[in-house]
């Protein structure tokens, strides 16, 4: 009998040290975050991608890959396989013949933490876990939240109080203790991990707990599947606490191992953040292996708004690897980015991942991406959970009878 997954270990991908799966585990004692490891081999032995393919159009398609035992403890609003759509009219002018929006703002919880949620809530109801909190910038608190209410785990979150107010509204219809915080969230995390210290509540932080990662990089595995099995030349992610873009390079690496791509070239991956908060931008200009803390950050992207990344080392590394590079982006260009997706393929996409689209002009421009290559942009949420974002002007009132004037 197969089994559900072949979930080996915790790794530490600093110092090496080894952790059980089947226990609960936070950060390695050096303080990093923990990968999850898988017995390969095993997988490769007993599932295919012909295997895969005939499977239902949710993340778990690859639950082998997942580190759920059993099929039990699965917490799932059939979250996964968002459409990769190529976007003629936007390539055409930016003079790309190849390129693609990967949509997770059609998921459930209208962003990609749902993926994060649904595999970090289903590990954590096999764990035993009780009660989780975490730090948000709204997205992750909002998806996690509703995701604790299916599995009975309560969940207590705390956001800026300026982050997105349909993102609280999720956390507080979902039955969640919502903390709302005058500060950043890094403010945030600082409470949450008081509570954790003292409560020995289940910390479910960006990278503090190893699952979340494992949904994340289901994006990478959809997008190489979408694809036909084939690697494009070019991933573009919004980077924030950068899980999205770790876990995408995490699939890529699993993918060579199994032998489901080529050994090789991989996608150049690019970070993108915004010019209010660009930590990653400003270590990988440096060449440096690590980010420092960047100072007064602001954007109305709020889920890029993360002035120090825990994982930002494996970010760097995922650049570095791939030979991409990573870009920061001002707020009219991402703004701009938005309403010009919007009004050329209909797709009304969150700032986030907005500020992508915008980097894959500059990055044309530059001659950084050819013609010819194929390009995904990563949006990782909805654009009507930022309605702050777009302003209506020269709209006119009509009275009652009135008629609209067409000039021709």
């Amino acid at each position: 009998m197969k089994d559900y997954s072949y979930i080996s270990h915790l790794e530490c991908p600093k110092c090496g040290e080894r952790y059980e799966e089947n226990e609960i585990q936070q950060l390695c004692k050096c303080g990093s975050p923990l990968w999850v490891r898988y017995h390969l081999e095993k997988v490769k032995s007993t599932v295919s991608r012909e295997d895969i393919s005939k499977r239902s159009n949710s993340l778990w398609r690859y639950h082998e890959l997942l580190p759920v035992h059993n099929k039990e403890n699965v917490i799932t609003l059939g979250e996964g396989m968002t459409p990769l759509e190529k976007l003629s009219s936007l390539g055409a002018e930016y003079g790309l013949n190849n390129l693609y929006i990967k949509d997770e703002g059609v998921i459930p919880t209208g962003s990609f933490k749902t993926r994060g949620a649904s595999v970090g809530v289903s590990k954590a109801k096999e764990l035993g876990v009780k009660q989780l909190a975490m730090p948000t910038n709204g997205n992750a608190g909002a998806a996690w939240a509703l995701y604790a209410a299916k599995a009975k785990i309560k969940a207590t979150i705390v956001m800026p109080v300026d982050a997105p107010q349909i993102t609280r509204k999720e956390v507080y219809v979902a039955g969640g203790d919502l903390y709302l915080i005058n500060g950043l969230i890094s403010d945030a995390g600082k409470v949450v991990g008081k509570l954790v210290q003292s409560h020995g509540v289940y910390d479910s932080s960006t990278l503090k707990e190893p699952y979340r990662i494992e949904g994340k990089k289901t994006m990478g595995y959809e997008i190489v599947e979408q694809f036909g099995w084939k690697v494009p030349d070019v991933i573009l992610y919004p980077t924030g606490g950068g899980v999205g873009i770790i876990g995408i390079y995490k699939a890529l690496l699993e993918l060579q191992e199994l032998g489901w791509i080529e050994k090789g070239k991989l996608p150049r991956l690019v970070a993108v953040q915004a010019e209010g908060c660009a930590p990653i931008v400003e270590a990988w200009k440096k060449g440096e292996k690590e980010s420092n803390f960047f100072e007064n950050s602001t954007t109305c992207a709020f889920g890029i708004n993360v002035p120090k990344a825990l994982g930002d080392f494996l970010v760097l590394e995922g650049i570095y690897a791939t030979q991409g590079c990573a870009l920061a982006i001002s707020e009219e260009e991402l703004l701009q980015a938005q309403k010009q997706v919007a009004s050329l393929e209909g797709n009304f996409i969150c700032p986030e991942g907005a500020a992508t689209f915008a980097a894959v002009r500059i990055l044309r421009e530059q001659d950084w991406i050819q013609e010819d290559e194929h390009v995904v942009c990563l949006n990782t949420g909805l654009g009507l959970k930022y309605p702050e974002t777009v302003e209506i002007e020269g709209v006119q009132t009509l009275q009652p009878g009135q008629d609209i004037f067409v000039n021709n």
